[in-house]
């Protein structure tokens, strides 16, 4: 039966390994819905600001701020953010694809990228495509803090400024729903008009500025950009426990059908080695 003791040893690792994924999706279950919340509860004062700043940018034309300014750099900035960890499906990778298209659209047009990694994945495949990474945000945990966001993201802020680089992109998973996450790469530099005109259906504001309009604005737009990649940072830490608990939900039913077919096995060699004792006895009495 040496046979048989390898397919229950066979069994008992799959058995073991199906503890572990059942444990890791009712973590994710339990991370998911904290996550959602955070996600929801930071889309109105995204929304809020970007109603402001639209209206800020159309009440005073005569300045203009230096992220809505158009540069010709031949250089672009990203924004990649991924997860820390692995185990969640095809989440990363699909936004890191969405990713290397944009740069070889870059490659095309033969213009350079800077990147800032949000994220220990993302980390890596920037290195591994030789781009440059000017800073990085890495094991951020479950709860995404804009303090450790607002570093690394001012590196790229201050190149454009700079006129180093002509463009700054967003790349993030956009969380829809519990079994559908989006991979995004949105322009957040310079800030478009379509881009600030999310709110603007409603008319315009007139405002008093304390102390002026230039310290209003710049304060402002800082601020707007701070919050949509924080958003984006919530909506990706959302869509990864997401993708994480159906990924472990299906690795928990493929382990028990994994199991099943090995049982199936087992019996089968149980049963024909049974079968070959008996002939042997049978065989032998006859003999005598």
């Amino acid at each position: 039966m040496a046979a048989g003791k390898e397919i229950r040893g066979k069994i008992k690792s799959v058995e073991n390994t199906k503890k572990i994924t059942k444990a890791m999706e009712m973590v994710a279950a339990s991370k998911m819905r904290k996550a959602q919340e955070r996600m929801h509860a930071a889309r109105p004062y995204s929304e809020k600001i970007r109603r402001m700043a639209h209206n800020l940018g159309k009440a005073n034309p005569e300045y203009v701020h230096p992220f809505m300014e158009h540069n010709h750099a031949k250089a672009e900035g990203f924004i990649v953010v991924t997860t820390d960890k692995g185990l969640c499906g095809g989440l990363n990778t699909n936004v890191l694809r969405a990713v290397t298209q944009k740069l070889k659209e870059l490659q095309a047009k033969g213009h350079s990228a800077k990147a800032v990694a949000i994220g220990n994945k993302g980390l890596g495949f920037l290195g591994r495509s030789g781009v440059q990474v000017v800073a990085q945000a890495v094991q951020l945990g479950d709860t995404p803090h804009i303090d450790k966001l607002i570093g690394p993201v001012k590196a790229l802020l201050d190149a454009y400024v700079e006129g180093e680089i002509s463009a700054v992109h967003l790349c993030y998973t956009k969380f829809i729903n519990t079994m559908k996450q989006e991979p995004v790469v949105e322009q957040l530099l310079p800030l478009s008009a379509d881009r600030l005109q999310h709110e603007g259906e409603h008319g315009s504001w007139d405002y008093l500025y304390e102390p002026d309009a230039h310290t209003v604005i710049e304060e402002l737009l800082l601020r707007y950009v701070e919050a949509l990649v924080y958003q984006a940072v919530a909506e990706s830490m959302a869509s990864e426990q997401s993708a994480r608990m159906v990924a472990m939900k299906a690795a928990t039913d493929n382990a028990g059908n994994v199991i099943n077919e090995l049982k199936l096995v087992y019996n089968k060699t149980r049963q024909a080695a049974i079968t070959k004792e008996l002939s042997e006895i049978v065989a032998g009495a006859a003999a005598v």
